[in-house]
């Protein structure tokens, strides 16, 4: 079945209806700009994440107007746990709920539409379309259709995958900040015994973690994930990915931790196990140049350490949209736009890089055995780890072995 035939023009084309995607469509949408949102998938479509929604993605979906929409259909949550090597464990509170990306995406994009965005798929990227040094639209595909759209502005919010970044001559680096691997598992047994959202560190996982987020009705998302694997060096002294098995590491991850063993070993498997890519700290790909703007995961906005990026995602393509609202408003050229958006992004890169110091910890777990120990005595470390959630901390301050030593004295 081939895809419907799409509109020849449009002020705004953003190539992709994830978190980023649909969330600058809204912003743009709603301020009257003719939007064009295209994904190479059908929706509603399965998302390999996490699936938790921290603070700054309530925040976001705040300013888009959807947050009772999706807080009606998400499980809430009060506290992250987290579990030390050791076993040691400290809740830590805050604003928080599960909702897997099929039903997250969906409502987003919904949104999108409601707000006066034309949505087509499956459309895939191909490569720009560029005139006198100008991005001026794109040279979309669906199955053996090939398609061309004008745009005033074409913006790639095409996720952790890179080859529309490489067609797009934007990419910096192909190889990806970290690797995930998860699955949903239906469990009714657990539900008494898994209710927060829980992260969990082991020497058998280092350099990664491992994790369980409560879905409701009796499902859970497991999964474990590796970050900085393209900080190996392979022989040849080319960076490479490093040799992991992800579904090994899982099934290390059930050996180590009994509830996840638990689950596994009683629960019925809702699917296959998925795995994907993730790209961290703002790095990897250009974000702009004349006539094109790179936003979402594409540019990298999932958190080091965490890996948390539905937030930072919406919030990058919100950036995006108030930038070309603001060329039109200001009457900017294109060397304006770039600056103001790349200055917007730069704004953000401090945040990035204390989670990217504070990775460090996913390599030395025993650092996290002493913070639990710690936390587990201390009111006011336990609100400053809060506050790594809320993003009122530094998260450097206690993943560090410098954090550590000042664990001492809180």
């Amino acid at each position: 079945m081939s895809a419907p035939s799409l509109p020849v023009s449009c002020d705004v084309l953003v190539v992709g209806a994830g978190p980023a995607g649909s969330a600058c469509a809204i912003w743009l949408a709603r301020a009257g700009q003719r939007v064009m949102l295209v994904d190479a998938q059908t929706f509603p479509r399965d998302k390999v994440c996490g699936d938790g929604l921290i603070p700054d993605a309530h925040a976001a979906l705040q300013h888009l107007g959807v947050l009772d929409e999706v807080m009606a259909a998400a499980h809430h949550v009060g506290h992250v746990a987290c579990i030390a090597p050791r076993g040691g464990r400290v809740d830590v509170p805050g604003t928080l709920a599960v909702l897997p990306r099929r039903q997250l995406d969906e409502i987003v994009r919904a949104a999108a539409v409601r707000a006066g965005a034309s949505f087509h798929a499956p459309w895939r990227f191909e490569a720009p379309r560029v005139e006198h040094g100008r991005d001026i639209g794109a040279r979309l595909k669906s199955g053996d259709q090939l398609a061309q759209v004008d745009a005033r502005w074409v913006v790639l919010a095409t996720g952790a995958v890179p080859q529309a970044l490489i067609a797009a001559d934007m990419c910096t680096r192909r190889l990806p900040t970290g690797i995930a691997l998860r699955g949903y598992v239906k469990n009714p047994a657990m539900t008494r015994h898994i209710t927060e959202m829980e992260v969990v560190w082991h020497n058998k996982l280092r350099p990664g973690y491992g994790w369980i987020f409560p879905c409701g009705d009796a499902v859970f998302n497991i999964g474990a994930g590796v970050l900085h694997s393209h900080n190996e060096v392979r022989d040849d002294g080319r960076a490479g990915m490093k040799d992991v098995n992800l579904r090994d590491l899982l099934k290390t991850f059930a050996a180590c931790y009994a509830p996840a063993r638990e689950l596994m070993a009683g629960g019925t498997m809702l699917g296959d196990l998925k795995g994907a890519p993730l790209r961290c700290t703002l790095e990897g790909a250009r974000w702009s140049r004349p006539g094109l703007l790179v936003t979402g995961e594409a540019a990298g906005s999932t958190y080091a350490f965490t890996g948390e990026g539905i937030g930072k995602a919406m919030e990058t393509g919100i950036l995006a949209a108030q930038t070309l609202l603001a060329a039109s408003a200001d009457g900017l050229d294109d060397a304006a736009v770039c600056a103001r958006y790349d200055a917007s992004l730069a704004a953000l890169k401090p945040r990035f890089d204390l989670y990217e110091r504070a990775n460090h910890v996913n390599a030395h777990p025993w650092l996290v055995d002493l913070l639990v120990w710690r936390a587990r005595r201390s009111a006011r470390l336990r609100r400053r780890m809060a506050g790594v959630l809320n993003e009122t901390s530094n998260p450097g301050h206690l993943m560090t072995l410098k954090g550590v030593v000042r664990l001492f004295s809180e």
